[in-house]
């Protein structure tokens, strides 16, 4: 037989009982709370959740804190590598958006904002860049690296897919995808809702890679695919070009894409790609014949969109170089580094 033990129980002045103690609920594992008989309105402890969950009549149900606080996102990864000798340029860094109703990239439609509880740790995850490919007078050539995925809260962007050398080589898949060879080849897949796929083999240079907002080659053989535009820090700013082809002979490299993507490299034997642009996910431009090494791709970004009445705070190495900025009723901060933001 059950047994109810206490020191004190009286009445407040709204005839409601009053405990003087905090209230101790009975304790389970989650294995033991769901081999329970329960009735609606029991109430429990689970230690496996660190937390009080309610049985409604048919299921146990979570009683915890209410996210309110709507946070809109723009989270860029970082740009895959363009490549050595006749490389191709690398893809941009996969692309997700939330803010007024803004797209994200590959054609996909604006996500949702996130509901965030107050003075919480949320996880910011800023994707380096993929290196460049190298090359030397001995016939050494390496692929682009694809770039490192971005990610804050639930959300994750995927990193561009590597620019590829000169030899009969398909782009590197992504974010968005590295442009193919020039020699045959298929352009690398982007990622959906986040990016398209690099170029396929154009005639007499290598491919351009894939960006946010159009595919590789869209614009002129081995052209890098132009970004998004966003306005969260507001005013329109275009982010995640696809780098640029390399070249064969002696014109130069073809452009990179519109968003930071690295054009190919100079006319000449032995020139680098260029390099996509910081903070924008571009990807890298791809490198000259005879070992032109090929571009560095631009780092990623996650810049968050919030009520200007909560102020954020930075940790584990997450940084903003400008710190927060208002916007009409919101604040932004681009965050450049990982670690961890709350906001109170």
């Amino acid at each position: 037989m059950s047994e109810l033990k206490t020191n004190k129980i009286s009445t407040n002045d709204q005839n409601n009982v009053a405990i003087d103690n905090a209230l101790g609920l009975k304790s389970y594992t989650t294995a033991q709370k769901n081999a329970l008989t329960s009735v609606a309105g029991d109430i429990v402890y689970d230690t496996d959740k660190a937390a009080p969950f309610y049985y409604n009549g048919s299921a146990w149900k979570v009683m915890k804190d209410i996210p309110s606080l709507s946070v809109d996102y723009l989270v860029i990864a970082g740009g895959g590598g363009g490549a050595s000798d006749i490389g191709s340029g690398g893809g941009a860094g996969g692309y997700r958006a939330s803010y007024n109703s803004e797209a994200s990239g590959g054609g996909g439609s604006s996500e949702d904002a996130l509901l965030l509880l107050d003075s919480t740790s949320y996880t910011v995850t800023v994707g380096a860049g993929g290196a460049g490919g190298t090359g030397n007078s001995s016939g050494s050539v390496t692929d682009g690296n694809a770039g490192v995925n971005s990610a804050f809260a639930t959300v994750t962007s995927t990193g561009g897919g590597k620019g590829v050398k000169y030899t009969s080589t398909n782009g590197g898949s992504g974010g968005s995808g590295g442009g193919a060879s020039m020699a045959s080849g298929t352009g690398g897949a982007g990622t959906a809702n986040q990016g398209f796929s690099g170029e396929n083999s154009p005639s007499a240079i290598a491919g351009g890679g894939g960006g946010a907002g159009e595919a590789g080659g869209t614009d002129g053989d081995g052209h890098g695919g132009d970004g998004v535009a966003s306005t969260i820090t507001g005013s329109s700013v275009t982010r995640a070009g696809g780098g640029g082809g390399g070249p064969t002979g002696g014109a130069a490299g073809a452009t990179g894409g519109t968003g930071g993507g690295g054009n190919g490299s100079d006319a000449g034997q032995g020139k680098a790609g260029k390099p996509g642009t910081a903070n924008t996910g571009g990807g890298g431009g791809g490198g000259s014949y005879y070992y032109g090494t090929g571009g560095n791709a631009g780092s990623g970004v996650v810049i968050l969109s919030y009520p200007s009445d909560y102020t954020i705070s930075f940790a584990g190495g997450a940084s903003s170089s400008a710190g927060e900025q208002t916007v009409g009723s919101r604040k932004y901060v681009e965050i450049q580094t990982s670690g961890t933001v709350s906001f109170a």
